[in-house]
């Protein structure tokens, strides 16, 4: 499987995600399963069905995770130093040439992203039309909306 780009941050919530499942969500749903099995018959117990399949979730959300910090490629977007060039991990300040107004957005890993916080995916056309650009670049961006251009205000590696 080949790497996956994240952000030391996004890594780290991963970790905690991870380490929550494992001490704290995976314990509770084996004491809830042993109570149901204590009612008696099993075959028709709703609370136990409900158990077990929480078990499941939880457990194949565990997997997952562990599948993704094995394969993690994390990247500090503080040690990079790119001489104003767009890479993952960057923040940048945009300009909407056809709006005047200006957004920020840091490009991260898939898991991490949250638009509302700024962050968006690697792989969002918006991160995809700006990679590789330099500050001053103006960037034609293919949204689900239509072509828009940008100008890079900025580029800011924190």
């Amino acid at each position: 499987m080949s790497k996956i780009p994240i952000t030391s941050r996004g890594a780290e919530m991963l970790r905690t995600e991870l380490h929550r499942l494992k001490t704290v969500d995976r314990p509770a749903v084996i004491t809830a399963i042993a109570e149901a099995r204590a009612q008696g018959d099993i075959t028709e117990n709703a609370e136990y069905e409900a158990a077990r399949e929480r078990q499941g979730f939880i457990e194949g959300r565990i997997l997952e995770l562990e599948a993704k910090l094995a394969n993690a490629q994390v990247i500090d977007p503080a040690l990079l130093e790119d001489d104003g060039r767009v890479v993952f991990g960057t923040t940048v300040e945009l300009a909407d040439t056809a709006g005047g107004e200006t957004v920020t957005y840091q490009i991260v890993g898939e898991d991490e992203a949250d638009i509302k916080q700024g962050k968006i995916s690697y792989s969002s056309p918006i991160a995809k039309g700006l990679i590789g650009k330099f500050s001053g670049d103006v960037a034609e961006v293919r949204t689900p909306g239509g072509v828009k251009e940008f100008e890079i205000v900025d580029v800011k590696y924190v």
